[in-house]
């Protein structure tokens, strides 16, 4: 049995689908539906039980799981309510990690490259603990993702005991189905497809960077099922631990993926560029791209799905669809 917390959310529904995909059906969902429409993001699945977080710790008592797939978090990174933040983000992990270290259960869960913050120190994720200490992450969310990762790597250094695997995670931009009630959060692409199907142009940002071009602004986009499959991998090689940067490894610009969106629609981009807002030039990030050499080193070489091959999938098998969930 799995227990996947924030699995009625993005990237956990659709490791819940990947296991049910898989045969297993013995998948314990842990999160809050709310009212935003997380429940369809699980509607096509079958799970053996849903665990709202104030019940989780009662139902733990006396379990014995074959994992612990942590995605739970408030994952904005304009959430402003310190106390609420450090409760979900970081103490709620260290319980987990407690006891997954006292069941000796495996335990995955979701870091961020938030923790990078401008990316001054790089995007290279050795997890040494002089290397995390360089970082400075630039919100809220990023700086909680960070504490946790510090806190465990200190129990590493200090020969402390830990669950039998544990894996950290550094996604960067993830998109795909089932990212549809993120709100402003959801990706570019997931934001500007109805408007643009409507022949609405794309309004991306302006440049104000000397050297870069309007809408060559890059991110290091990733697409769901390329994460999940790190998942998959790390759940099948009990024998991998660390913290590991989840990326493609290739920076591409928002440009690229809107031009990719309009060639699988089978128009010419209608792309209009847009002043970035003053309130934030001074830390609008221009560049992130990870180094996906440790996981390379790990073992996981399955490789990331390119952007024009994912952006069509996305578009034709779920954004152009009359039901857009996995």
């Amino acid at each position: 049995m799995f227990l996947v917390t924030g699995g009625a959310g993005f990237i956990g529904s659709n490791i819940v689908a990947s296991l049910n995909e898989a045969g297993r059906t013995d998948v314990v969902v842990n999160d809050v539906l709310g009212d935003e429409g997380k429940w369809r993001n699980l509607a096509k699945r079958q799970i053996a039980d849903f665990v709202p977080p104030a019940d989780l710790a009662k139902w733990l008592d006396a379990r014995k799981l074959e994992a612990v797939i942590h995605m739970g978090a408030i994952s904005d990174t304009t959430a402003s309510d310190g106390d609420l933040v450090m409760e979900n983000n970081f103490r709620l992990s260290l319980r987990l990690l407690d006891w997954c270290t006292a069941t000796q259960t495996p335990f995955i869960y979701a870091s961020s490259a938030a923790t990078y913050g401008d990316g001054h120190e790089g995007f290279g994720d050795s997890w040494s603990l002089p290397e995390l200490r360089k970082l400075k992450p630039m919100n809220l969310y990023g700086w909680s993702k960070h504490l946790f990762d510090l806190a465990l790597v200190d129990r590493y250094v200090k020969k402390q005991n830990l669950p039998p695997q544990w894996a950290g995670l550094k996604f960067f931009n993830v998109y795909g189905p089932n990212e549809y009630h993120k709100g402003h959060m959801a990706s570019v692409l997931s934001k500007v497809f109805g408007g643009a199907k409507g022949g609405a142009p794309v309004k991306l940002f302006k440049s104000h960077r000397d050297g870069i071009g309007d809408g060559e602004q890059r991110r290091d986009f990733i697409y769901v099922d390329d994460v999940v499959a790190v998942i998959r991998w790390l759940i099948d090689t009990p024998s991998v631990n660390g913290i590991f940067n989840v990326g493609t490894g290739k920076a591409e610009s928002f440009r690229d993926m809107i031009a990719a969106m309009f060639k699988t629609m089978g128009r010419a981009p209608n792309i209009e560029y847009v002043d970035m807002p003053e309130a934030i030039r001074g830390q609008y990030q221009y560049f992130t791209q990870s180094s996906v050499e440790t996981l390379r080193k790990a073992g996981f070489n399955a490789g990331s799905t390119p952007l024009e091959k994912a952006v069509g999938q996305y578009v034709t098998g779920y954004l152009d669809q009359a039901d857009r969930y996995r």
